[in-house]
């Protein structure tokens, strides 16, 4: 059931080769349906590889490279996880300040599994309460974070999950936290 929560608003996706492919689409899906506008932002223009686990999965069209957009044209950020993705964006110093520009703005950032590890490498997780994929707890903790073993858990509009099955959970905050805008107590 589509709902206008989100009308008006663009919703940026940052992924590249080896992201979790359920972990872009159902997000993708869920905002989509609540009026906003998504684009997939990737390090390069074409096509990025979806990956079921370690099994492939579909190709998907980039909307815009990283270098062509500013989190000024966003209201809020989604980073899926799948192992080879963020590590890959992590080591991008355009995707990253890509990622810190949304907390320096205090805009809403959702990140699954092992999206977390490029908020890491923003370093914008200091003080903040957060799950994963379990094993980035000791990276998360190490960066200052508090890591926690919960199915969604959001610090002032920083939404995080730890897997595929918390999706709906996941999504539901996180088209709430796009919807409320922006979260003030969230500047790095």
């Amino acid at each position: 059931m589509a709902t206008e929560t989100l009308k008006g608003k663009t919703i940026a996706f940052l992924a590249t080769d080896g992201f979790e492919q359920v972990e872009l689409t159902k997000p993708w899906e869920a905002i989509k349906e609540s009026g906003a506008e998504v684009h997939l932002i990737s390090l390069k223009s074409g096509k990025i590889q979806g990956v079921h686990h370690d099994e492939k999965g579909d190709q998907f069209s980039v909307d815009k490279t990283v270098d062509e957009v500013s989190a000024e044209n966003y209201e809020g950020l989604v980073l899926p996880g799948g192992v080879f993705n963020p590590d890959a964006l992590r080591m991008n110093e355009t995707a990253v300040d890509f990622v810190r520009d949304f907390f320096k703005q205090g805009k809403p950032v959702a990140a699954v599994c092992h999206g977390p590890w490029t908020l890491i490498e923003a370093d914008v997780v200091q003080g903040r309460r957060m799950t994963s994929w379990p094993s980035l707890k000791t990276d998360l903790k190490n960066a200052g974070a508090e890591w926690v073993d919960e199915e969604c858990v959001c610090d002032q509009g920083l939404v995080t999950s730890r897997n595929p099955d918390d999706l709906p959970a996941f999504c539901k905050k996180a088209i709430e936290e796009f919807a409320e805008g922006k979260h003030a107590g969230q500047t790095v």
